[in-house]
């Protein structure tokens, strides 16, 4: 199942699992990453708190939690290359799984249609 938030994060849940990364449009809009910082595994965040950052040759952007819950893995690959956030960011390029305190709260997400909308 495929959600999405209004800050342009994405999840991909499978049971009480999300694994989290940023849209296309998101990527697109920020330009050539430069620097991707993500969070320690074993860290808790509340919906809405930063949890990562990213930075381009246009600015600086946090990456939002999506969802209450706990960092169980970081894709090291993206802080390593941070432009492959670029050339996938709905695939290889996902930031990180996030242990869902309650994964029945990832129903008021946005479906695809609903984030298409959004950004059109």
């Amino acid at each position: 199942m495929l959600k999405f938030t209004p800050e342009h994060e994405w999840l991909k849940i499978e049971g009480d699992i999300a694994t989290v990364g940023i849209t296309t449009h998101a990527a697109g809009q920020l330009g050539d990453l430069v620097f991707v910082e993500l969070p320690d595994e074993g860290t808790s965040f509340k919906k809405d708190a930063g949890a990562a950052t990213v930075e381009s040759v246009k600015a600086a952007s946090d990456v939002y939690c999506p969802l209450d819950g706990e960092i169980v893995e970081i894709n090291q690959a993206i802080v390593d290359d941070p432009s492959l956030v670029n050339s996938d960011p709905e695939g290889a390029a996902w930031f990180f799984k996030l242990k869902l305190a309650n994964p029945a709260d990832a129903d008021a997400l946005l479906d695809e249609a609903a984030y298409k909308e959004l950004i059109a």
